[in-house]
C-alpha cells in the first residue's frame, strides 16, 4: 500500500497467486481491452524517467506530447506492470 504525498489517498498494488494466469499481461499493448494500468502525474518527466530507469524500469515505445497540454509515456515497472507518467505543460 502506497500513500500519496498529500496523505489523502492510497494506492494498493497486488498480485494473485491463484488461479493460474490465463494470459501474460506483460506483453499486451497499452490499449488492450480490459488491460489494467495506473498513471501518475509527475513534475519533470525526463528526470523521473532517468531516476526510474536506474531501478530497472523500461520505457514502452516513446515519450509523446499531447497538444500543448501533456507529455506522456508508459513504462514497465515491477512484475511487468504498465505505469503511465504524465507531465502537465505550461
Amino acid at each position: 500500500m502506497m500513500r500519496t504525498p498529500d496523505g489523502h489517498s492510497r494506492l494498493e498494488l497486488s498480485r494473485f497467486l491463484a488461479p493460474s494466469v490465463v494470459a501474460d499481461h506483460r506483453t499486451a499493448p497499452v490499449d488492450a481491452l480490459g488491460y489494467l494500468r495506473v498513471m501518475f502525474a509527475v513534475d519533470d518527466l525526463d528526470e523521473t524517467l532517468e531516476r526510474l530507469t536506474k531501478h530497472g524500469t523500461k520505457l514502452v515505445d516513446e515519450v509523446v506530447q499531447y497538444q500543448d497540454m501533456y507529455r506522456l509515456c508508459y513504462i514497465r515497472g515491477p512484475e511487468g506492470l504498465l505505469i503511465g507518467l504524465a507531465q502537465a505543460l505550461g
